[in-house]
């Protein structure tokens, strides 16, 4: 089966520093993968450059098929990208928001009320989708950006960090939308420095080090592979 993501020796470089020291790793059509690792690893850097939002310095990177640097417009039709410093405008209501954003993924009215529709119930904000996002608490705000990151069901879908600072209810139900999207077919691409989190979401990880990947596989295979109990602790001992 043609991988729906593909990395290859992927270097990104920022002067003198490497923020990416060759990694590769592929992803399968329909599986959550989550690239786990410290502040300042490169996990945002490969999802950046994965989203065609920056270019590598050396490597390759493709999505079904199409290279993010010389195919971007047409990589851009199929993935939807959550940054974790992501932001609604405070002085829209949650619903002018989800109007808005609709409109540039639209062909016309009736497919934007459609994508919004859709936006809607994945939010889940009920009647305070009406009120301004400046409302909205931190867990509902997240909410409303996750809801249009995946309204327009994208093939694959790009999303760092994305239940920082959320409390353990929002949390639990942002994973919950993450797995259901998952098991309807959308490939995830996630990433987290709480590796508990992306424990319990994710089909495979990465471990990633310094711009390097140190361990590769199944959440199960990998604390199997160093008698670990969680994926903390596999982080720990694959560094030593």
């Amino acid at each position: 089966m043609p991988s729906a993501v593909e990395v290859t020796s992927l270097v990104r470089r920022y002067g003198s520093l490497r923020a990416l020291d060759g990694i590769s790793f592929s992803i399968r059509p329909a599986e959550v993968f989550g690239l786990i690792g410290p502040n300042g690893s490169g996990k945002t850097t490969t999802l950046r450059i994965v989203a065609t939002l920056l270019a590598p310095s050396s490597g390759a990177a493709t999505v079904f098929g199409l290279d993010v640097v010389r195919q971007a417009a047409a990589v851009r039709r199929l993935v939807s990208y959550l940054p974790e410093d992501a932001g609604a405008y405070r002085n829209l209501t949650g619903l002018d928001y989800l109007q808005f954003m609709a409109t540039f993924y639209s062909r016309d009215a009736k497919e934007r009320d459609a994508l919004v529709e859709r936006g809607v119930g994945l939010a889940g904000l009920g009647t305070r989708v009406r009120d301004k996002v400046s409302t909205y608490s931190k867990g509902m705000a997240r909410k409303l950006l996750l809801a249009r990151a995946l309204m327009m069901d994208p093939k694959l879908a790009i999303l760092d960090e994305p239940t920082s600072g959320l409390d353990v209810e929002n949390a639990m139900e942002v994973r919950q939308r993450i797995r259901q999207f998952a098991q309807a077919g959308t490939t995830v691409l996630l990433s987290s420095h709480n590796m508990l989190e992306v424990e319990f979401l994710s089909d495979r990880v990465a471990l990633i080090r310094q711009g390097r990947i140190i361990e590769t596989g199944t959440p199960a295979e990998l604390k199997a592979r160093h008698a670990a109990a969680n994926l903390e602790e596999v982080f720990v001992r694959a560094e030593g």
